[in-house]
């Protein structure tokens, strides 16, 4: 990539990155001050309700409840029917290894223990290239088989003689809306079914686990409610399929990209060539239009000093013509237009042979006349000798 379109994409994504940071600015602010003042609202509230806590302990234990939570703690487990609920369980810990090697990372569950984090470096060092090369068998097999089920599509519209260029188009269109069918819109409902969201919390979650940005605000199996522990390790699988095809959708865009820049270069490199060409074209018709107009003058003079006189033909041309088929022999190899034509089709290594291996002509052939030599001069029936050509 050249510099000049490095920089360009990089101030692309920057004034991108700035409409973002102002977008989100003037929807999200305004909520978290009025989060804020009822907050401090309730605070106050809970003081004059309770005169015997001082504002400092309120103050500490807001902060460890926060800390608390940040950890993975649930206020809600404190009654009797999900005492035993545990954000470790197998189901869980497994759901959370699934977060860790595919880069989503929620963060609604943080590793609180060193030797956890320690572990976690090293646990994500390795099974994140793992995942990768299964991510990308498991996206290759998945676009093979949507491809063949799109393929049997694209016959029938072959058959109805539509053209090819619409059913390109067809055929793409088939494969986003069945990848979408599959990995969004089917998993919104269940996740509005399992979890209690609305759609467009659900959709809000699907997206933003496809995309591996995994905000933690909407977590999947996070509710104490799921007590079935093969909940979250099936979100997982359906985590790794859908990132599988958001995957090949991404390559497939890329590719398409790709094409396209190289058709536009191909295309300005056509315009500059014609710009070339017309520029060429307009200087030569000028230089021409100009010519005749400086020439008269000479012209005008050319009478004053006329030509000297030819001189006498020599007696040799007096001497009869050879026939026509006796001087054909001594004609250029070049001068035959399907020789030349030859000359030109063949490919600079076959010169390059014949420049240094002469072949033998054969017995009864003329061998092609050295640059040095002079040719020799044909002898025939009709052509006289020197011997006998009278004095």
């Amino acid at each position: 990539m050249r510099s000049t379109t490095l920089l360009a994409l990089l101030a692309l994504v920057l004034l991108y990155l700035v409409l973002g940071a102002l977008v989100f600015q003037a929807l999200e602010q305004p909520l978290e001050q009025q989060a804020q003042r009822e907050l401090g609202e309730v605070r106050e509230k809970f003081l004059r309700s309770h005169p015997c806590v001082s504002d400092g302990d309120l103050g500490l234990l807001i902060k460890e409840v926060a800390d608390a939570l940040g950890g993975g703690a649930n206020p809600d487990i404190n009654s009797t029917s999900h005492s035993n609920y545990s954000a470790w369980d197998l189901g869980g810990a497994f759901f959370f290894s699934g977060t860790i090697i595919t880069t989503i990372g929620y963060g609604n569950v943080a590793l609180r223990t060193d030797v956890g984090r320690v572990f976690c470096i090293v646990y994500a060092l390795v099974g994140i290239p793992l995942f990768g090369f299964l991510l990308a068998g498991v996206g290759d097999r998945l676009g093979s088989a949507l491809r063949h089920g799109i393929g049997h599509i694209e016959a029938i519209f072959l058959k109805w003689h539509v053209p090819k260029e619409l059913v390109r188009i067809l055929s793409a269109l088939l494969f986003l809306l069945m990848g979408c069918l599959l990995f969004v819109v089917a998993p919104m409902f269940a996740f509005c079914y399992t979890e209690g969201w609305s759609k467009l919390e659900a959709i809000y979650f699907v997206v933003v686990t496809l995309t591996t940005v995994g905000f933690g605000d909407y977590v999947a199996g996070a509710n104490p409610s799921h007590t079935h522990a093969a909940y979250q390790p099936l979100v997982w699988f359906w985590i790794l399929l859908g990132l599988a095809y958001f995957a090949s959708v991404l390559t497939t865009i890329g590719n398409w990209l790709r094409v396209v820049f190289r058709h536009t270069r191909a295309e300005m490199g056509g315009f500059t060539a014609q710009a070339a060409s017309w520029t060429g074209t307009v200087t030569a018709r000028v230089t021409q239009r100009g010519g005749p107009a400086a020439s008269p003058p000479p012209e005008k003079e050319r009478p004053l000093s006329p030509p000297p006189p030819e001189p006498p033909a020599p007696p040799e041309k007096a001497e009869p013509p050879s026939p026509p088929t006796a001087s054909a022999p001594s004609a250029s190899a070049l001068d035959y237009p399907s020789e030349n034509l030859a000359f030109i089709d063949e490919s600079s290594d076959t010169q390059s042979e014949r420049s240094c291996v002469v072949p033998r002509a054969p017995r009864g052939r003329r061998r092609a006349p050295h640059p040095a030599r002079k040719p020799a001069r044909p002898r025939g029936p009709g052509r006289l000798r020197d011997k006998d050509v009278p004095v």
